[in-house]
């Protein structure tokens, strides 16, 4: 029983070896997208963390395409990156918007609050999905995390024409109703695996870059 064991041990991959697997690379890369839109958004840069936020879900898509694409990826390597994807999505599309909504409400008690829904229906959500997985094999429960981020990104374009004050309420009750429908029982097709709504993701990932690059200047 012991041999056996050690044999077992041994065959067992390390865990940097998953990092050669491109979807994986791909995953640590959004990843790094959402750490800047953290860090951007503590800052108060606000048009840089927007450009992170949606390059994060880029990333993400990306990951699924090509490891869609790849031959040869063992049920190892599926199940490390399903699980990889899993613990970064938390970060992305719950942790990210939680603290951007702090950092604009200037951290303010009231914005700790929507901030601790955002991220309470994001692990939900989450949880839920490893659980039971996809509705009838084909479409989410609930809105799916990565909206969140397409939405608010595009919702923060509307930041520069309104006062400090009427934005905050509007982005407040902006991620309040995501939280709500990220836990909702509403159905919605996974849009990432149609490889036309990865392209057309591309496109608006690179619109919106163009977007709040221009703001940046």
């Amino acid at each position: 029983m012991t041999t056996k064991n050690v044999e077992h041990q041994e065959l067992q991959p390390t865990i940097i070896s998953f990092v050669k697997d491109i979807p994986n690379l791909c995953s640590l890369a959004g990843l790094a997208c959402t750490i800047s839109a953290i860090y951007f958004s503590i800052l108060g840069v606000y048009h840089a963390a927007m450009i992170g936020m949606i390059w994060a879900v880029a990333f993400d898509w990306g990951d699924g395409l090509i490891a869609r694409k790849m031959k040869g990826r063992t049920g190892n390597d599926r199940a490390f990156g399903g699980q990889l994807d899993v613990s970064i999505d938390i970060v992305s599309y719950g942790v990210t918007p939680a603290i951007l909504l702090m950092s604009y409400g200037k951290f303010a008690p009231i914005f700790l609050v929507g901030a601790f829904f955002m991220l309470a229906a994001s692990a939900l959500r989450l949880s839920y999905f490893s659980t039971f997985g996809l509705s009838g094999g084909e479409k989410y429960t609930g809105l799916a995390l990565d909206n969140n981020n397409i939405i608010l990104v595009f919702v923060f374009i509307f930041e520069s024409v309104l006062s400090h004050g009427v934005f905050s309420v509007i982005f407040y009750v902006s991620a309040l109703g995501l939280a709500a429908l990220n836990v909702s029982q509403i159905k919605t097709p996974k849009l990432s695996g149609n490889p036309n709504n990865v392209y057309a993701l591309a496109v608006y990932t690179l619109s919106i870059t163009g977007i709040y690059g221009w703001k940046l200047l």
